[in-house]
């Protein structure tokens, strides 16, 4: 996502060093890390972490942020979850094609081009990129841990209760009774897919890590 604002800590850099250390050996060409969690979780922060010490290693990584393959586009979303109810947030507001069609992409070796959302103007770009001698692909989002082309799947235990502080500075949307039902649901289907992950970090308890 365009002018999204992460800030990076020593959680951060110290999880991803974790990772490194975890994954460095069974690392190959065209590698797919998915990192998932809830709302404010640090997904993003941990994404650009891991790819700074993957660089480090001289392995060339690319970052796939899924919040910028939806559906609806911003400007749009909310009404539209409003006339289709609640029940109609998760996994299938996400164009797992177009997400699929650029993994494909990615692992051919090809140039590709993707969808962009600018967190400024609430409107939908387009960036084309080209995969030649990129090694890994570092996909974050709600629901990463669903795709099935992951090589390892990261999922950060925080809540969208205990990242609040963190929500009301990326501001990506106003807090609203409204928004805290979206959230709940949000919170439903993200944990639904927690058990499917190779490696678990809780932000708020000392950087506790563990494997499934």
């Amino acid at each position: 996502m365009l002018n999204d604002k992460i800030t990076v800590t020593k959680k951060h850099t110290d999880a991803a060093q974790y990772i490194i250390e975890e994954i460095l050996p069974s690392v190959k060409p065209k590698f797919i890390i998915a990192i998932g969690g809830e709302v404010g979780s640090g997904k993003s922060t941990l994404a650009y972490s891991l790819a700074q010490k993957l660089k480090k290693q001289r392995i060339r990584s690319k970052i796939i942020d899924l919040d910028d393959f939806y559906k609806i586009p911003p400007l749009e979303r909310k009404q539209w979850r409003r006339d289709n109810g609640i029940d109609s947030i998760g996994p299938d507001e996400y164009d797992w094609d177009m997400i699929n069609h650029v993994i494909k992409d990615f692992q051919e070796d090809k140039k590709s081009t993707m969808p962009c959302v600018d967190l400024i103007t609430d409107l939908v770009d387009e960036i084309k990129t080209d995969f030649k001698g990129v090694d890994v692909m570092i996909i974050n989002g709600l629901y990463a841990t669903k795709l099935k082309q992951a090589n390892f799947r990261i999922f950060i235990e925080l809540t969208y209760n205990e990242t609040q502080e963190a929500q009301a500075y990326g501001q990506k949307e106003e807090m609203t009774e409204y928004r805290k039902k979206i959230l709940e649901r949000e919170h439903q289907m993200v944990q639904a897919l927690k058990k499917g992950s190779d490696m678990f970090f809780d932000f708020d308890a000392s950087l506790d890590k563990y494997h499934l």
